[in-house]
């Protein structure tokens, strides 16, 4: 491993050119991977919200030819038990998505700081950050200097850790129905179930994130 306190320059073997291009050819490879991040991200998320439509829609024809009889409550258990799986792993694949993505932002940020070891009279013109510490990631994504858990927590997995907790709900208030369990106490365990799916996803979340940001030690710190 190279001592990060060198700076490009004074390595030899290759020339500046050289170096800037085998930088440039990196770049392009995370830029490339971040967009299939994102795009997957945007495709899975749609992906969910089309199920949870779908399985509106049929809930609804159901509930007309039943009546909100037993085969509707018996229909909408199957069906919104195979929703609120599917928005699980939808919210599981997008956390760790944007973990992944910290990750790749974090390899532009060194590449930045090597374009100006070779290059320092360009720094006036990045407006992205170049040192791969929490602030430099900060400014890269346009936030500042500083985490922001509200940033975090209204982002796209946690959109989807939202419907998922009022799906939960819900099905939990339908399981309730189910065992003759009516009126206010069917209401509240509803309610219930539906803040605790949430607290416990945005609590995960933001263990996870603690995690990445404990483990991580910069390089190139601001």
């Amino acid at each position: 491993m190279h001592d990060s306190s060198t700076t490009l320059s004074d390595r030899s073997g290759v020339t500046d050119a050289v170096r800037a291009q085998i930088l440039a050819t990196e770049h392009w490879s995370l830029l490339a991977t971040r967009s299939m991040t994102w795009n997957e991200m945007f495709s899975r998320a749609a992906m969910f919200l089309t199920v949870l439509s779908a399985a509106v829609v049929a809930l609804a024809l159901v509930a007309q030819a039943t009546g909100f009889g037993p085969g509707f409550r018996s229909f909408a258990l199957l069906v919104l038990s195979v929703v609120l799986l599917v928005g699980l792993v939808t919210y599981l694949r997008l956390s760790y998505a944007n973990i992944q993505d910290a990750g790749l932002l974090r390899g532009m940020n060194r590449l930045r700081h090597a374009y100006l070891e070779l290059a320092p009279e360009l720094e006036p013109y990045f407006v992205t950050g170049h040192h791969d510490d929490e602030a430099g990631m900060m400014q890269s994504v346009g936030l500042g200097a500083r985490f922001s858990i509200i940033g975090q927590l209204s982002g796209t997995p946690e959109l989807v850790a939202v419907i998922d907790a009022v799906v939960a709900g819900v099905l939990a208030a339908l399981v309730m129905e189910a065992f003759g369990v009516l009126g206010a106490v069917n209401l509240a365990v509803g309610v219930a179930t539906g803040v605790a799916v949430e607290v416990m996803l945005s609590a995960g979340t933001l263990r996870r994130y603690a995690r990445v940001r404990h483990d991580y030690h910069p390089r190139f710190p601001s």
